[in-house]
């Protein structure tokens, strides 16, 4: 970003960005390894970083594997995303309390903690910014977002390394990270060489920028960052053809391809969850037994469960076929007339997470290939 610092830290020096953090009163959530996964937790240190770790990732596989070097993050993106601290999969939205023969509602109050996000990849801050657009920039502003959103504090991470399963490149998401983020760290790891070349996005980034050691990056330091990320960018797993990508679908919702990918969808609902993009939820309504205590929660849902479209107790989308194509129709057509921009940001993580290995790139190219068929 023009006009803002640029710096060179050195590996051993990396403790300070946490030490700089903390003294601001951030408490650090990013990547940690749990449970053979690469997943977003609370972090004290450096050492809970996934050092030396990096992951493989397919259609319907991930795993993880050592690394031949130390490298911070040196991985794709896991299951999880973002979306489960800002839009976390249950909210409880209020509380009803009877006392003396009335009935008193109690608002929830959203927890006053400054997080600072450590670790977010150029798909993900593109993802973050999707859902400022759906919760806070549509019309209606969700307050619970709103509050969670407000003091976040983002590190973000230009990609060494490309999944599997990534085609950031071709939705224009990545593997650069260019806005949204308040610092943006590029690792070099060369022979006899570990270090970061940190720049400020933001004025709240300067002031973290300032408080750490190191030197200002020259030339070669920024020309290394051009090649990493040139060498990402040309080792995406995956592409998909996104020209004219909204028409397409409109003009084929009659495919027979909707129906083949329904003989191996499962409905379970694994594509939208890890999806760091979706939004769908729900309401339910719990008592006590007493009586006296009722609350209201909101819950994560997905377009693929049967009830979510129901009207008078019938599903409007009764089939899988209908689900999967109102999934993948909103993902890359529908999205577009709503929000103004797609609703998929190439991160992968459908196609990796899905039990059946299906992939949505497979997908879009199938109809391409036949586009105007019928059935």
């Amino acid at each position: 970003m023009d006009g803002m610092s640029q710096s060179v830290l050195d590996r051993q020096d990396f403790p300070a960005l946490f030490d700089a953090l903390g003294a601001e009163g951030y408490t650090i959530v990013g990547p940690t390894v749990h449970d053979h996964a690469i997943v977003y937790g609370g972090l004290d240190s450096v050492h809970d970083l996934p050092i030396g770790w990096t992951d493989e990732q397919e259609a319907g596989e991930y795993r993880l594997k050592r690394r031949d070097d130390d490298a911070l993050f040196g991985y794709a993106v896991g299951q999880q995303s973002w979306k489960q601290l800002l839009f976390p999969p249950t909210t409880t939205l209020f509380q009803v309390k009877r006392s003396n023969g009335s009935l008193g509602f109690i608002p929830s109050e959203v927890a006053d903690t400054r997080y600072a996000f450590l670790g977010v990849r150029a798909c993900e801050l593109a993802a973050i910014a999707i859902q400022d657009r759906v919760f806070m920039g549509s019309g209606a502003v969700d307050r619970t977002y709103e509050q969670k959103r407000r003091d976040v504090f983002t590190v973000a991470v230009n990609c060494m390394v490309a999944g599997g399963t990534c085609f950031c490149v071709s939705m224009g998401t990545g593997p650069r990270c260019t806005s949204g983020y308040d610092l943006v760290l590029t690792e070099i790891l060369e022979p006899g060489r570990h270090e970061f070349v940190l720049e400020a996005g933001s004025e709240a980034g300067e002031r973290i920028l300032s408080l750490l050691p190191g030197r200002s990056a020259a030339e070669d330091d920024l020309g290394t960052v051009d090649r990493i990320v040139a060498e990402t960018a040309s080792s995406m797993g995956r592409f998909m053809d996104t020209e004219g990508i909204k028409e397409l679908l409109y003009e084929n919702l009659e495919h027979p391809r909707w129906d083949q990918v329904a003989e191996r969808c499962l409905s379970c609902t694994n594509c939208t969850l890890v999806c760091p993009t979706c939004f769908c939820s729900t309401t339910t309504d719990t008592v006590t037994l007493d009586g006296e205590t009722a609350q209201r929660s909101r819950r994560w849902d997905s377009c693929f469960t049967m009830d979510f479209s129901a009207l008078h107790g019938v599903p409007v989308r009764g089939d899988t076929r209908a689900r999967y194509r109102q999934w993948m129709t909103h993902k890359l057509a529908s999205w577009y007339d709503q929000f103004g921009s797609s609703g998929c940001v190439g991160c992968g993580r459908c196609i990796s997470w899905c039990p059946v290995g299906i992939d949505i790139t497979e997908e879009v190219a199938a109809i391409r290939a036949t586009r105007g068929a019928t059935t």
